[in-house]
């Protein structure tokens, strides 16, 4: 009697616009088309586990998650998808959904890096300058 094997891969969900454009990007670091793309996303902003519970009432405030790398460098990871999430962070269980190109209008000056889907083939990351200069759009 043969037993069925559970192995079976999650089926892969459609790609969102964001990801097509981290794709094209990874193709392509000049195009503009898909920086817009990507400028116009919403993004999953992991909530810190000591946020403080007021905070997240706030629409307009956000607590950035900041990891540290090693050599210290410090790097703010966000998200395409829940399952991007899962993949880099499976215990994070909170997180708010943010418009990218307001998130990067907003970005602190200094070496604070962003992090797009950091496990995936089709990440980026962009320093603090990169952030700002490239993401950033005027919150509507």
């Amino acid at each position: 009697m043969d037993t069925p094997s559970n192995n079976h891969d999650r089926p892969k969900a459609a790609p969102t616009p964001a990801q097509e454009a981290l794709n094209a990007l990874a193709e392509n670091t000049e195009d503009t088309a898909a920086l817009d793309t990507l400028a116009g996303s919403d993004v999953l902003v992991p909530v810190p586990d000591d946020a403080v519970e007021e905070g997240m009432a706030d629409p307009s405030a956000v607590a950035l998650p900041v990891l540290d790398q090693p050599g210290g460098a410090q790097v703010v990871p966000v998200f395409t998808s829940e399952l991007e999430m899962a993949e880099l962070l499976p215990s994070v269980s909170r997180y708010r959904l943010v418009p990218l190109g307001a998130l990067a209008a907003q970005w602190p000056s200094g070496d604070l890096a962003l992090t797009i889907d950091a496990s995936s083939p089709h990440g980026l990351t962009l320093t603090s300058d990169g952030v700002r200069t490239l993401l950033a759009r005027p919150a509507d």
